[in-house]
């Protein structure tokens, strides 16, 4: 039901901004909408359609936003066919609102989100404050999120098996304007997390403790097979997590391109510890053509409880496993690297960027170090999108 009042409520959007003979005096319109592709070696592939539409009204301060997409995956990674599961194709649906209101130097905003899966679905809503000082050279805002999520099984209903996570974010940030073309962004993120967090579909191998420190990086699922333990065991993880990240944005404009630099520390309770960088360099080429190369990079250290190998013991009736354990090779010690351009071209007129389109490709190389069935993965990503703005 909400999901169907958020797609009437963002369609209603839509067709208002379509309408610029309505458009109230003064209210500026951008609607848009993009289609990305995924695909990788681990023969995961996901197409993604989303539309997103906002109006703003400078001179009274109020602003509004809306936004709805559908990822459609389909997967048969080694992870799948390890467990003798066949092949899955699910449809994601994922809709957010958010408005805002500024008179002054103040502001505050709130936003409300939902994502719905045919066995998960989690509900966000959050509020920020912010504040301009120094003749707005400087800009300091404050944020909070609550989700709770509800993850179970496909055909079961919520009531018979369910696993409940909620989840309270917090986020500062700052925007300084360092010089006439440059403007630095730092921020800091906090997230606390408890529930239970480990997907009820993920199953894992064990290994006897004479034989688990032979087991290879990325051994086959013949291998896996020959070496496990009878049976396998769920994914169990720890009921609470703390996040912490520290991040800053640098972007310069020469005269006739933008830099743009970020990059993030992270750290967690789980002893996850990560660094990412990413560069972006748009160059425009003429009036309408603008281009740009991008590149980043991610690398990270393992959960203090990850094991390739993890050893069980199997006794007159019971099974001995360690507490925590998963099969996520996100909570792995692995690098990506990504590269890929970027094209857009504005073709609105009189003024170019009223009307836009872009598409944008990115590859990725994955080393996973520590891991079992695969130890690298390589993947694509394309985007080609379109936007619109008119008052």
């Amino acid at each position: 039901m909400l999901r169907r009042q958020l797609s009437i409520r963002l369609l209603a959007t839509l067709a208002l901004a379509s309408a610029t003979g309505t458009a109230e005096p003064g209210v500026r319109w951008e609607t848009g909408g993009e289609v990305a592709g995924y695909l990788d070696t681990d023969h995961v592939w996901a197409l993604t359609p989303s539309a997103h539409a906002s109006a703003r009204e400078p001179s009274a301060g109020w602003n509004a936003s809306g936004s709805y997409l559908v990822d459609i995956v389909s997967a048969a990674s080694v992870d799948i066919v390890s467990a003798a599961s066949p092949r899955w194709f699910e449809v994601r649906h994922a809709g957010a609102l958010s408005g805002g209101y500024k008179p002054g130097a103040a502001a505050v905003s709130a936003s409300l989100a939902t994502s719905i899966e045919p066995d998960f679905t989690s509900f966000a809503a959050g509020a920020t404050g912010s504040h301009d000082f120094a003749r707005k050279n400087l800009v300091l805002s404050l944020g909070y999120v609550y989700e709770h999520a509800v993850a179970g099984r496909t055909g079961t209903p919520f009531s018979v098996y369910a696993l409940r996570a909620d989840r309270h974010q917090l986020a500062a940030r700052a925007e300084i304007v360092v010089g006439p073309a440059t403007l630095l962004s730092p921020a800091l993120d906090v997230h606390f997390e408890s529930g239970r967090q480990e997907k009820p579909y993920r199953w894992l191998p064990l290994f006897d403790a004479a034989v688990a420190s032979s087991v290879p990086v990325g051994a086959s699922i013949d291998e896996v097979n020959q070496l496990r333990l009878p049976g396998r065991v769920a994914e169990h993880l720890p009921d609470t997590r703390q996040r912490y990240a520290a991040s800053a944005r640098l972007a310069h404009r020469f005269a006739r391109s933008t830099l743009t630099l970020w990059d993030r520390a992270y750290l967690d309770s789980w002893g996850l510890l990560a660094t990412t960088t990413d560069v972006k360099w748009v160059f425009e080429l003429s009036r309408r053509w603008s281009v740009w190369p991008h590149l980043r990079f991610h690398d990270q250290s393992a959960a203090t409880f990850w094991r390739r190998a993890y050893v069980g013991r199997i006794g007159a009736g019971s099974v001995v496993v360690p507490e925590h354990r998963s099969g996520d090779r996100e909570l792995s010690p692995f690098w990506t690297a990504t590269a890929g351009p970027g094209l857009r071209f504005d073709l609105g007129s009189p003024t170019p960027r009223s009307l836009s389109a872009t598409l944008e490709f990115d590859g990725a190389y994955t080393q996973f170090r520590d891991a079992l069935y695969i130890d690298h993965r390589w993947s694509g990503l394309a985007v080609a999108g379109f936007s619109a703005r008119f008052e």
